[in-house]
């Protein structure tokens, strides 16, 4: 799953290294190489999980859908948006959407412990 683009349709296998990627700042961020430039490149389906090459020489109109599925898969790209916030209602109001994570600590008991020994014996 890409984290650049939210709606990617099709993986890219990199020339390079013959690796799979969603898009080309997967590859930069996973290797050390330079992505290669090549006019064939192949892609894989995500819809029909098919592999299939495009000559990017001769890129026409017809060939942005898979030749398997008829996936359209040059879409304009969704990229996440930084936000910050709480999502809900006002947490003073409703806290149920906070969540407290201490833990309470347990005493540890055994038999062999001089604490409260005064009590115990008769």
């Amino acid at each position: 799953m890409c984290k650049h683009i939210l709606n990617a349709q099709v993986s890219i296998r990199a020339p390079c290294c013959k690796k799979w990627f969603d898009c080309s700042e997967c590859h930069a961020e996973s290797e050390t190489h330079r992505l290669a430039k090549t006019t064939e490149m192949a892609f894989m389906c995500k819809k029909c999980k098919k592999a299939f090459r495009k000559d990017m020489a001769n890129y026409e109109e017809s060939d942005e859908f898979c030749p398997h599925c008829d996936n359209h898969y040059v879409i304009e790209a969704k990229t996440p948006l930084a936000v910050v916030g709480v999502e809900g209602e006002d947490a003073r109001v409703d806290n149920r959407m906070l969540k407290d994570e201490r833990v309470k600590q347990t005493k540890n008991r055994s038999i062999f412990a001089q604490d409260g020994i005064e009590d115990r014996i008769g």
